[in-house]
């Protein structure tokens, strides 16, 4: 069995995290692993300064010095995630438990999973999940949005407004309360929406970061965004044409 060694900072204020995740890192990967822990400021910086190094933890495999978490990851293979890299993953998560919500609710309210109203349960879910996203931070969403929203750009408190706009809808349309205001609503952000994704990105080429997973996400401005926009759109259309059949 191959032999890692980590020393990591483990005080009475601070465990690092990462220490713990390369330990447990190691251990999955079938590694001995050696959990060397520095107890103390002064045992930290003499390791430092012994070793030569800016940061902790630090692993050493066959008596080599590997690195930090990253640096571990790298050498086993696998892929070291960039805070800059692009990623589909928080609106895939999102559209899939709004799914698995609207499966709950359609079971809950009518004892079946398959149900005629399980896609707007799915839809409204997801808009109550990607407004609950962007209101994490608004100020950031809205500046990242005022990057291609063509009404955010001549008026600029719409993009404070949108988050809460979309939330409300959805949570309307999850109710089914209030569908003459729900229902324009969506239809008015969502059209405003595609357009000017379609604007930005298929007609001025623009490669953008979306705001639709809130302003700290790495979402390409698209196909994804463009999307969300269309299913408020269909949603504004059919909840009162719904009620007229």
């Amino acid at each position: 069995m191959a032999t890692a060694h980590v020393y990591r900072m483990k005080t009475d204020a601070h465990q690092c995290p990462f220490g713990l995740k390369t330990i447990s890192l190691l251990q999955r990967k079938g590694y001995e692993v050696h959990d060397h822990p520095l107890t103390s400021r002064d045992e930290i910086d003499a390791f430092k300064a012994k070793e030569q190094v800016d940061t902790t933890p630090q692993t050493y495999i066959d008596d080599k010095r590997i690195g930090g978490y990253e640096e571990v990851r790298e050498y086993l293979g696998l892929s070291v995630p960039s805070a800059q890299e692009t990623s589909y993953r928080p609106v895939i998560a999102i559209f899939i438990t709004a799914l698995l919500i609207g499966l709950a609710i359609s079971w809950l309210a009518h004892g079946a999973l398959l149900t005629a109203r399980l896609p707007e349960y799915a839809v409204a879910s997801a808009m109550v999940l990607l407004g609950l996203q962007k209101l994490q931070d608004v100020e950031n969403f809205s500046t990242m949005f005022l990057n291609y929203d063509l009404l955010a750009k001549r008026y600029v408190p719409y993009g404070y407004v949108y988050p809460y706009a979309e939330t409300f809808a959805g949570i309307l349309m999850l109710a089914g309360a209030l569908i003459w205001l729900a229902a324009p609503l969506a239809l008015f952000i969502g059209t405003v929406g595609a357009v000017s994704v379609i604007k930005a990105v298929y007609i001025d080429k623009r490669e953008l970061k979306c705001a639709c997973a809130g302003g700290n996400s790495n979402v390409p401005l698209g196909f994804i965004s463009l999307t969300e926009n269309l299913v408020m759109i269909a949603m504004g259309l059919w909840m009162p044409l719904k009620s007229l059949l």
